[in-house]
């Protein structure tokens, strides 16, 4: 299930959504005109490598990609659900949330993956906080969302609720398999989803305080 819009009239325009898709592309662009090894080697300056730790890799992890469907999916659902989130938080905090989930994801799958040698890179662990976030603010509120059925192609028009939370019983039980196989080696990051998602549930009512769930705008 790709989420194409929610229905869900913003207030205000999005910058500091606009500001972290810009970062993470122009990042993205700068990545991909180093030759190989010098992007393998910006990967494990950069990136989270938990066998070589330091802290400042939990920030730079967050505005790195490996490759183009990897930041088109992450820039995606961060427009998607960010900009409705911006919107109700304000453009300060939401920033300072941002950086706070991505963090949390980013320190939860440091303590999934201790010891291994493989650079985590990507916004994945931060948007998915904010779609936890999402979930606890708006979960009645409807996302055009384009299924795939078979051969067959169709949108519907899904609870954020039922999408969010499908998303996360993915993410968690693929990660709880990855512990038994080699799929954390292949740098598929499922425990930063699920502890970005599970810090935006935890973290969001401290950014919006005890604000209406439902926007008169939702429909």
């Amino acid at each position: 299930m790709i989420p194409l819009r929610v229905l869900l009239l913003r207030k205000s325009t999005p910058v500091v959504t606009l500001l972290l898709i810009a970062v993470n592309v122009l990042a993205f662009v700068y990545e991909t005109a180093l030759p190989t090894f010098a992007r393998d080697r910006l990967f494990e300056i950069y990136g989270l490598v938990p066998d070589n730790f330091h802290p400042t890799m939990l920030l730079t992890s967050m505005f790195l990609h490996g490759s183009v469907l990897h930041i088109l999916g992450n820039m995606w659902f961060l427009w998607v659900f960010g900009s409705h989130l911006e919107d109700a938080m304000g453009a300060a905090k939401y920033f300072i949330f941002y950086m706070i989930a991505g963090v949390s994801s980013a320190i939860v799958q440091l303590v999934t993956s201790f010891g291994s040698p493989v650079p985590t890179i990507g916004a994945s662990g931060a948007i998915a906080g904010v779609m936890g976030a999402f979930l606890i603010l708006y979960p009645r509120v409807r996302v055009v969302t384009l299924v795939f059925i078979v051969i067959f192609i169709t949108t519907f028009d899904i609870p954020a609720a039922f999408m969010l939370l499908y998303w996360f019983a993915l993410q968690l039980v693929s990660g709880l398999g990855s512990l038994a196989s080699s799929t954390q080696a292949q740098g598929i990051a499922w425990f930063a989803h699920v502890g970005g998602f599970v810090a935006g549930i935890v973290l969001v009512r401290l950014f919006v305080g005890n604000r209406p769930r439902y926007s008169r705008y939702s429909f």
